[in-house]
């Protein structure tokens, strides 16, 4: 078999705890694989209008990864770690670099504070350079009490009855602000637990009146090419009412926020059945779609692999997404923020992320190969069957090949899973990193 042909010693490791890939490893894996890639991706050719520039479009995609997606998700049953998690900062820089390295889609982290406060900004800098990452959206936490915390988020934060408590929650907010232009990011996710359990536990208009004041003060320390995301959900850990619940009250704070607020939509906040994509078209119509969030869920928030659960829904989304982008001369690539948000308790948390990734980039490819004109004359015509077709045809195309052939020329790997297997990287994560290991926060 093809995995006992990549020896230890082809895995550079500079120091213990920094693991990097050498390009010429992952060249050496993909000449085994190339010549079947290429009779595969040759079948598709002549089907495909402008492959060229679909192939562009998919080099320049970038899907950021959240340092807690690097360990093993939990349960409030229990948690079962694999072994070989990141701990400090600059060991999650070194995962993302890794898939990045497998896969060159994922060009970002995204931290989360107060998980991830750096101890010397420029040293965490260089060492994101040094696997080619940005720092993407940072993300602010008022939905746990931290050590030494003086007011409790039990009954809320930027909600809450008491000034006290929405004041320290704002602060905290600002200080994240504050971390993110240390790193050169340029935008900030606020996603808020805030909600009740009970009817009658709160008044669902003041709480909406404060959750917007302290929005207020936090949009206000913004810098000027800075962007705030607000996020929403349905439900959890709130059942009964949750402040900022769907995509209408985000919307609803963006608009009033100013030019630089925006609703991020993650897939896994909405409650059963909703028409993400019609919600995505409608914000994007109104220049207030900020990114997304991805995952895919049976039931709920469940944090699933991306495009395991509803392959067909995240096509759909896509499909909006690039008319919508187009219609408005949009870059894909940097005009929204897109990050996957997905942790799992069963699967190694690299390997996951991996599939995710490929699960996104094939349905923004099945997106981009979509008969445009077609589609719209059949629309005009009022051709049902024929929109469907069109849609179908799109999405039913294994573009597989054609997205492999992007990471190529991009330099990464032809198959990234099974790179990673056959090169046992997690063997080797715990080997210098130990079995009981967890990421901050889960």
């Amino acid at each position: 078999m093809w995995m006992a042909v990549w020896p230890w010693h082809l895995y550079v490791k500079p120091k213990l705890e920094t693991m990097k890939l050498q390009e010429t490893l992952i060249a050496e894996y993909n000449d085994e694989l190339h010549a079947a890639h290429s009779r595969k991706l040759d079948a598709l050719t002549g089907d495909i209008h402008d492959l060229e520039g679909v192939l562009r479009k998919l080099t320049d995609f970038q899907i950021a990864i959240p340092s807690w997606a690097l360990g093993t998700g939990g349960t409030r049953f229990g948690r079962f770690s694999g072994g070989g998690e990141p701990v400090a900062i600059e060991e999650k820089i070194e995962d993302v670099g890794l898939l990045h390295a497998l896969n060159k889609s994922c060009g970002a982290i995204s931290l989360h504070i107060p998980w991830d406060i750096p101890q010397n900004y420029e040293s965490i800098k260089r060492h994101a350079q040094d696997f080619g990452l940005r720092f993407d959206a940072m993300n602010s936490n008022t939905f746990q009490d931290q050590a030494n915390q003086e007011y409790s988020y039990k009954f809320g934060s930027l909600q809450h009855v008491d000034p006290r408590v929405r004041k320290q929650a704002v602060n905290h907010n600002i200080e994240v602000i504050e971390h993110g232009v240390a790193l050169g990011s340029k935008s900030m996710t606020v996603w808020l637990a805030d909600g009740s359990c009970f009817p009658g536990q709160l008044n669902f208009r003041k709480a909406f009146e404060n959750t917007l004041e302290s929005l207020r003060e936090i949009y206000s320390a913004l810098p000027s090419d800075w962007q705030l995301f607000v996020e929403y959900k349905a439900f959890e850990p709130n059942f009964y009412s949750t402040t900022m619940g769907d995509w209408g009250q985000s919307f609803l704070a963006a608009t009033k926020l100013g030019p630089q607020a925006k609703t991020l939509v993650d897939l896994g906040h909405h409650l059963p059945n909703a028409n993400i994509e019609q919600i995505v078209s409608i914000l994007l119509m109104e220049d207030k779609l900020g990114g997304f969030h991805f995952n895919d869920s049976k039931y709920a928030d469940d944090d699933l692999t991306a495009g395991s659960i509803k392959p067909y829904q995240l096509f759909l989304i896509f499909n909006e997404l690039v008319e919508g982008m187009d219609s408005k001369g949009m870059n894909h690539a940097t005009d929204l923020g897109w990050m996957i948000d997905a942790s799992h308790n069963v699967k190694d948390p690299l390997e996951d992320l991996l599939q995710s990734v490929e699960g996104i980039m094939i349905a923004y490819t099945q997106a981009l190969i979509i008969d445009r004109d077609a589609l719209k004359a059949a629309q005009d015509d009022n051709d049902v069957v024929r929109c469907q077709e069109i849609l179908q045809h799109a999405f039913r195309t294994d573009v597989r090949p054609i997205v492999a052939e992007a990471r190529l020329r991009a330099g990464g790997a032809l198959d990234p899973l099974k790179c990673y297997r056959g090169l046992e990287i997690r063997k080797q994560l715990i080997s210098n990193r130990g079995l009981k290991t967890a990421v901050a926060g889960l």
